[in-house]
């Protein structure tokens, strides 16, 4: 224990720290004094499958007898229940840490009457972990889990609490009936349309923001066909050069409007010229989904046309594998379609095309549903309820690409929607200070903003 006792903190427990308060000696010092407390007791239930206190700094143990021992700025909850395993491992010297398989089985027991509740985390969340292992790691580690369960099960006494866990995650394999299901992550998995959970989260909050934070609507001054095709030009070259497909502005004109396909670059000229032809036909790109249905025939649709060049990419088919951006790793594939359907609910019932457009891209964005070209798609269906509400398209220059992505992942990786919402209204306010009532002038005008400056060079400048 704690020699050179020069304070009592707690019974049994003494500390030299004079300065520090005991709540912090305790919790800074916690599983060592947990271990002098109580040897060889088990760390378990819900401090076992999140690996720390609760939110209320309780610790549940499980040991010969049940007590609760309240220390500074920590409450120990004592469980009577089975000695360490053979899966539990040795943990801070003189405690055990439950396997996952026993905290799992721990997680299901049922609370008695007058016993604290909080030493499980919920059948719900429960549900949710045991979903979250089948989508990130697969259908063998949810049986790897489940086989030591029920060794540990046989071992340590938990048959009931076994043929519980049995069925959920027999529910979540589709080996058996889901009806005793909960969570609605898990409902989705066991139903055929599993969806992310924590991407349906950041919806909720970007939901959230759009109700409270109106954006800027701008009417589209131009009816022009030539003004209209000039404003789709620059939108489609944009976004394909933040993209990486990078052309000169005369050799992006030379491809969209006097198909000339560069021999050395065929590609990248199909998906400039795929995006153009998204972008610049009004007829189409009024078109808004009425159902999830209808989202996803939409998306796969103006996705093959912008990616038709690249057939290895299987245009307006969804991804073979998951895709990542630097640390973000995006929607699983079989979650694609789930994910885009439980997004599609707050997209439908947003008042104001701009809330509905900044919402579609980030949904796009955030579930990356495609091999290639996701970014342009993105930004293809943001538009498409702008247009189709008669208001300005919002450009994307390349020396904005940083800001806008930057602003993008405050969303995705911190929940952030603030960043998100002040890039759209600078975006949106660019748009529309400059005109386009030909290429020329159009250019001129890009130019004096600073709109083909790489990062870095230079700010994009609002007239």
């Amino acid at each position: 224990m704690l020699k050179g006792s020069a304070k009592k903190i707690a019974p049994r427990l003494y500390t030299t720290n004079l300065e520090d308060p005991p709540e912090k000696i305790v919790r800074d010092n916690l599983y060592e004094i947990l271990g002098g407390l109580f040897p060889k007791f088990v760390l378990s239930h819900r401090t076992a499958l999140e690996g720390k206190p609760s939110a209320d700094w309780e610790v549940f143990l499980t040991g010969s007898y049940p007590r609760s021992v309240p220390l500074p700025g920590v409450t120990v909850k004592v469980i009577k229940g089975p000695r360490a395993g053979a899966a539990d491992k040795p943990f801070m010297g003189n405690l055990f840490i439950a396997s996952e398989p026993r905290a799992f089985l721990e997680n299901l027991q049922r609370t008695r009457r007058g016993e604290s509740a909080a030493k499980a985390v919920g059948r719900k969340e429960l549900e949710e972990r045991l979903e979250r292992i089948l989508r990130l790691r697969g259908e063998s580690a949810l049986n790897r889990l489940r086989d030591g369960a029920r060794r540990a099960a046989k071992e340590l006494g938990f048959p009931g609490e076994f043929k519980t866990l049995d069925a959920i995650i027999g529910a979540l394999l589709k080996t058996k009936a889901a009806s005793a299901l909960k969570s609605r992550a898990a409902k989705a998995r066991a139903a055929g349309e599993p969806f992310d959970p924590e991407r349906i989260r950041l919806f909720e909050i970007l939901f959230s923001a759009l109700k409270k934070t109106p954006l800027r609507e701008n009417p589209e001054p131009h009816s022009r066909p030539e003004a209209l095709r000039v404003l789709a030009f620059f939108e489609a070259y944009f976004s394909n050069y933040i993209e990486g497909t990078r052309f000169e502005v005369n050799e992006a004109r030379e491809i969209v409007f006097e198909g000339k396909i560069p021999r050395a670059r065929p590609e990248d000229a199909h998906d400039v010229l795929g995006t153009y032809r998204v972008v610049s036909n009004l007829a189409e790109y009024k078109k808004l989904p009425r159902e999830a249905s209808g989202l996803w025939k939409l998306l796969s649709s103006r996705h093959e046309t912008i990616l038709g060049g690249r057939p290895e990419t299987r245009p307006g088919e969804i991804k073979s594998q998951a895709n990542r951006a630097g640390d973000t790793l995006f929607v699983a594939p079989d979650q694609v379609r789930g994910t885009i359907s439980k997004g599609f609910e707050f997209y439908k019932v947003l008042d104001s095309p701009s809330a509905r457009a900044a919402f579609m891209m980030f949904l796009i964005s955030e579930v990356h549903p495609f091999n290639d070209g996701n970014g342009r798609v993105a930004r293809a269906m943001m538009n498409a309820d702008l247009v189709a509400a008669g208001l300005r398209r919002i450009i994307i220059p390349t020396v904005f690409r940083d800001d806008y992505l930057g602003a993008l992942r405050a969303l995705s990786r911190r929940g952030d929607p603030g960043a998100y919402l002040r890039m759209l209204d600078y975006a949106q306010r660019f748009s529309i200070s400059v005109d386009f009532p030909d290429f020329a002038s159009a250019r001129r005008a890009l130019e004096i903003a600073n709109a083909f400056k790489e990062p870095g060079e230079a700010k994009l400048v609002v007239a």
